[in-house]
């Protein structure tokens, strides 16, 4: 039994993003990602409009008059929303730590999913997968979502990419919409990722934090790794060195884009000092107008 402040905190992220949801999001969710195709639904009598493709000719032999063949789109899909739970989530110099501004994302993702009648599931790893929760609809298994990505505990610190898609492969079946959310601060997932890219349709959600962007000025910091607990120690009163971090940050940022775009991957960027929903909301919009187009 949650104590009753973290109870507190999931029904606020369950409030807002159930907002968000029904006022923004819900119609664009639904026209980006659309149904996987069509399945048999029933045989009727023909009647005059109807495509003469459709004709039924076994039945309309047995009948002695013609019959049609009628499809519905098969509107039912699986979001699997794979979660970054290692050392370095546990951070934010802003309003938030990632791995919080990580359980809000999937709070709006699985909302949108299940008020379209699909199912979500969730993978949460760091150098391992840590746990897996099978695709399902429903409130109260969005809930548990949430508090899982919020409160789950991890053994591992580092971050393994590769082998958590390689899990997705093992329990995905069929096509799935995936949300890959992580800092991406990491290496050696290029492959893995392309392969996901064609049997999946995978959408980056990169968590970042403005002083993995740049430094302030004029103070000397300690800096620690979440992940191996290595430290250095910087004095940013030095310009230079503040454009370097800048750059290199700037640098990666451009190479990750540059990755996705090759694996067929799209990317969200979602920053801790920021409204999380905007670039969310921005993200299906620029696709609901793609698709239109």
């Amino acid at each position: 039994m949650l104590p009753p402040e973290l109870l507190r905190h999931i029904r606020h992220i369950e409030i807002r993003s159930r907002r968000t949801v029904n006022d923004i999001l819900a119609g664009q969710y639904e026209s980006v990602f659309r149904g996987s195709g069509i399945a048999f639904e029933e045989v009727r009598e023909y009647q005059p409009g109807d495509d003469v493709r459709t004709i039924d000719w076994n039945v309309t032999a047995r009948m002695g008059h013609p019959f049609v063949k009628r499809f519905r789109e098969e509107r039912e899909q699986s979001v699997v929303l794979m979660v970054d739970v290692s050392g370095s989530q546990q951070f934010g110099t802003a309003s938030r730590w990632k791995n919080e501004v990580a359980a809000q994302l999937c709070a709006l993702l699985a909302f949108s999913a299940v008020k379209n009648n699909d199912k979500v599931g969730v993978i949460l790893f760091s150098d391992h997968v840590e746990h897996f929760v099978a695709a399902a609809k429903g409130t109260s298994h969005v809930l548990r979502l949430i508090r899982d990505v919020l409160y789950f505990q991890p053994a591992g610190r580092g971050t393994d990419i590769p082998s958590a898609l390689g899990y997705l492969r093992r329990v995905t079946h069929r096509r799935a919409i995936v949300f890959l959310l992580s800092d991406f601060l990491t290496t050696g997932y290029e492959r893995p990722l392309r392969i996901a890219g064609r049997r999946h349709e995978v959408i980056a959600v990169r968590i970042v934090d403005p002083r993995e962007r740049e430094l302030p000025p004029g103070a000397i910091f300690e800096l620690e790794d979440a992940e191996t607990g290595q430290r250095i120690t910087v004095d940013t009163a030095s310009a230079a060195f503040r454009r370097l971090y800048a750059d290199l940050a700037t640098r990666r940022a451009e190479q990750f884009q540059k990755l996705c775009r090759s694996a067929n991957v799209d990317v969200i960027e979602v920053c801790t000092d920021g409204r999380y929903e905007d670039p969310l909301i921005r993200y299906f919009r620029r696709r609901e107008i793609h698709i239109r187009h």
